[in-house]
């Protein structure tokens, strides 16, 4: 049972907090408090009850039981209103914002200023829009349309949006994404002018390191319970990752270097018009290669462009000793290649539908008979990877939309795998899971690359791209900018070549690697 403490200047206390579902009891005898003027850390495997917690904090769901109080009173949280109405805002993981509504709009959408009854005042609007910008420090037209930002650029607005409701208390969940460094390091410098100003930030992450550089305490939930509560001074990362998970995860990375097989793709002198430059690299058979690089590199462009999803005007791309073409995903898809892209729920999944029917996807002619879906075959090999990826779903037909983080994203990886790709190409695999998911996704990568697979690893986080890869590739402004091997990365030498700081060191360290 969860214990209570004495809290300083307390603001918020959840106390008591139950929520059931059918068949789930979601939250059982949640215990929360936080602070004025404090970041305070809400951490657990997905699955563990933050999200729901925070729901009922915010107004988008009720509770079955309990208490919330803010400055020792009780209150009533019945729907969203209520909560912005007590001064509580949520930067949302998944981004609350209308794509094909302008920047400005979707900041002050249902908060418009008016000059008069029913006439909008457009110019405070969007000077208001601007100074929020400024402020989250990202150069945006207030005018631009949502739907054409990058994911980065989204996920800023969303913070500036929640940032104009000038709340005391703000939950934020999974802010930094999809954000860069730069980006994040200016996030953090607005939390902390925010503590400043006696605002409680309730910060969400599955990044362990932000937990200790920018939260006072942490709370831990596992399996919808209280576990604990945490000055940060007084907890380490090993003791958060054990009591999160209940188990010791021990080395997160514990690939060991691999042997050198066969190059099984390599590409030669790639350019293209959305902004590649004379690309080039090998890919070996059993080997993981981890492709660094600031938002807006050309990371994800290359791994599309090597999916048949965009053009290249000049160079060349052979696998195994083969000059071939890839001008469409299904060419790709022929040559024994897989993407598994960064954003699993809009580019990946089909939420709507059922684990098994996901599964399949990609599979359906080597599953299917005479041109008939064969529903059987479809089944069994969906039981088949089901079982060998650890995916813990109810049943085969559970549909996507209500699993966890880490449990779709392997079901994203499952349904390459039905097809046996010599080569898969994987955008952030671990973005936004757990730490238990993401022990189990390096694992998998180890797996496959011993079976003979190549792997190209897209990740912002570089511990895991020193922790996994066996070479590592960076990226600057389109073009590859170095080349390390493992015993030879840091994450300051890959930051360097990132930034474009270091042109002649990682000249000198991509012949190095070769």
């Amino acid at each position: 049972m969860p214990v209570h403490f004495t809290m300083p200047d307390r603001l918020l206390s959840m106390e008591h907090i139950n929520k059931s579902f059918p068949g789930v009891h979601a939250l059982d005898d949640v215990t929360l408090q936080a602070s004025a003027g404090h970041v305070h850390a809400l951490v657990g495997e997905n699955g563990a009850g933050k999200s729901t917690l925070m729901k009922i904090l915010t107004g988008a769901l009720p509770k079955d039981a309990g208490t919330i109080s803010l400055n020792g009173r009780e209150v009533s949280i019945h729907n969203p209103g209520d909560a912005l109405r007590l001064g509580i805002s949520m930067i949302h993981q998944e981004l609350n914002l209308i794509p094909y509504l302008d920047v400005g709009q979707n900041m002050f959408l249902g908060r418009e200023p008016t000059r008069s009854p029913g006439r909008i005042d457009w110019a405070t609007l969007y000077e208001r829009a601007q100074a929020q910008l400024k402020l989250v420090g990202i150069d945006v037209n207030p005018r631009a349309i949502v739907g054409e930002l990058s994911i980065a650029q989204q996920q800023m607005v969303e913070i500036g949006k929640a940032l104009s409701l000038q709340a005391r208390l703000i939950v934020m969940d999974e802010p930094t994404s999809s954000l860069t460094e730069r980006e994040t390091e200016r996030l953090f410098e607005l939390i902390r002018s925010l503590k400043a100003q006696g605002v409680t930030v309730i910060y969400i992450s599955h990044r362990l390191e932000e937990i200790f550089e920018i939260a006072d305490r942490v709370t831990v939930l596992r399996d919808g319970k209280w576990v604990g509560d945490y000055t940060i001074d007084n907890v380490t990362h090993a003791d958060l990752v054990q009591k999160m998970v209940g188990r010791d995860i021990g080395d997160m990375f514990p690939r060991a270097p691999s042997e050198r097989q066969n190059v099984v793709l390599e590409v030669k002198h790639l350019f293209s018009a959305s902004f590649l430059r004379d690309i080039s690299f090998q890919l070996h058979r059993g080997e993981v290669v981890g492709l660094a690089g600031l938002i807006g590199s050309g990371r994800t462009t290359l791994a599309r462009t090597l999916f048949g999803v965009e053009k290249f005007e000049q160079g060349e791309i052979w696998i195994e000793g083969q000059r071939v073409t890839l001008n469409s995903p299904q060419a790709a898809i022929r040559h024994g290649i897989g993407l598994v892209p960064e954003d699993r729920k809009t580019q990946a999944l089909f939420l709507n539908m059922a684990v098994a029917d996901n599964i399949a996807m990609s599979a359906i002619p080597k599953l299917a008979r005479a041109s008939l879906i064969d529903f059987g075959r479809v089944r069994a090999a969906a039981q088949e990877y089901v079982k060998r990826l650890n995916v813990r779903t109810p049943s085969l037909q559970q549909l996507v939309r209500n699993l966890s983080g880490g449990n779709q994203q392997k079901i994203a990886i499952a349904r390459w795998l039905v097809l046996n790709p010599r080569i898969l190409i994987l955008d952030e695999p671990t973005r936004g899971i757990d730490v238990g998911a993401k022990a189990e996704v390096h694992a998998l990568m180890t797996q496959l690359s011993r079976q003979g697979m190549g792997i190209l690893m897209i990740s912002s986080e570089l511990p895991e791209i020193l922790g996994v890869a066996d070479r590592i590739l960076v990226m600057h402004e389109g073009r590859m900018a170095a080349e390390f091997p493992r015993d030879q990365a840091t994450q300051e030498v890959i930051m360097l070549a990132a930034t474009g700081a270091s042109n002649g060191a990682a000249a000198s360290a991509r012949g190095q690697a070769k």
